[in-house]
């Protein structure tokens, strides 16, 4: 079964259930244990699996965390439990004070439903107080499935996962604060936009006068993206082959359909490439035939092609002539394996 399936019937267990559940220890063998299992971790092997592992902190000796995952017998990953009837915000700074005391690259706080993932980006072996990665377990979405599926026991690659932490972390801030102001505009940002549209002065009185025009404005913003992509055809032309890609439309809706899987790889190839190109000239278009990767969103000048749709995964990459190679890979994991081709099919364009 997929893994997506897997965790879809397991969330489906966890709403049955977690109603019932009250106390921590319940949690932890009811909730947190057996998603653990699920990722494939051997739960019962303390070498593997360690519970209440000592993370001594200064002068305070003894002090455990209630799970720690293991490789070559130390460990890579906390695992701090709160009771399902209890809220994270307030619990944070425990498992803070153990990460830094331990070689471990990632820290998760959950009470069984939530599960928070931190890591130590903004300063070595000092854990972030925001999390780069939230997921809610009762409500998996598919974008944060396949971020928890690299912590499977067999997919856990720290590095990988380190390289695209940062991005996810900001990207998740970015649409939070933009989800929230498209909600409900704060003074401060329709004060912004103001600066630019309004010649008179801001008072209070203006301010509260546009604000319901802003969210208007910012939903119908939206809804025209939105429809635009909907709607439009695209076309992508290479030198190479000179070749268009009509978008055909059925009831005016675009069956171009771009995956979560296609953005991920998007993501993953836009890590690779940081510190070579900045990351906002690299941007990605959709066809029918493939998912392409280009530099400046300029069509003729591909960075990469994907087709993922396919039972067998591909990578097509062009050489100088704009001619594509292609590979074939077993999982999205392979892509890092072509980083120095994918930077020196970029450097050719800047």
């Amino acid at each position: 079964m997929e893994f997506n399936e897997l965790i879809k019937q397991f969330s489906e267990r966890v709403c049955k259930i977690k109603d019932t559940i009250v106390t921590e220890e319940a949690t932890k063998m009811s909730l947190i244990v057996p998603l653990f299992q699920l990722l494939g971790y051997d739960v019962f092997n303390p070498l593997e699996f360690c519970p209440e592992y000592t993370a001594d902190v200064g002068i305070k000796k003894g002090e455990k965390v209630d799970y720690a995952i293991l490789q070559d017998g130390m460990p890579s990953i906390l695992i701090e439990c709160k009771s399902c009837t209890d809220s994270l915000d307030k619990h944070s700074s425990q498992l803070f004070r153990y990460f830094g005391t331990t070689s471990a690259k990632f820290g998760i706080l959950t009470n069984g439903i939530i599960y928070r993932f931190y890591t130590d980006l903004e300063e070595s072996n000092k854990m972030d107080l925001i999390p780069f990665l939230e997921v809610d377990i009762s409500q998996p979405k598919d974008a944060t499935i396949i971020e928890l599926k690299k912590f499977c026991k067999d997919n856990f690659d720290k590095e990988k996962i380190f390289s695209t932490a940062e991005e996810l972390k900001y990207s998740n801030l970015i649409k939070d604060y933009l989800s929230k102001e498209m909600e409900s505009p704060s003074e401060d940002f329709v004060k912004h936009i103001l600066y630019y549209i309004y010649e008179g002065q801001r008072t209070q009185k203006v301010i509260e006068k546009y604000q319901p025009l802003v969210k208007k404005a910012f939903n119908s913003f939206i809804n025209d993206l939105v429809n635009q992509k909907i709607s439009s055809a695209l076309s992508s032309n290479t030198e190479s082959e000179q070749e268009t890609e009509t978008v055909v439309e059925d009831s005016n809706v675009s069956k171009i359909v771009t995956t979560e899987e296609e953005i991920e790889a998007f993501y993953i190839i836009r890590g690779l490439l940081a510190g070579i190109v900045p990351i906002e000239d690299i941007a990605h278009r959709d066809t029918e035939s493939y998912f392409g990767i280009l530099y400046k969103d300029n069509n003729r000048k591909p960075i990469c092609r994907l087709n993922l749709d396919t039972k067998n995964k591909q990578l097509l990459i062009p050489d100088e002539s704009k001619k594509f190679d292609r590979i074939y890979i077993n999982s999205l994991n392979d892509l890092y394996e072509y980083k120095d081709r994918l930077i020196e099919v970029a450097q050719r364009y800047i």
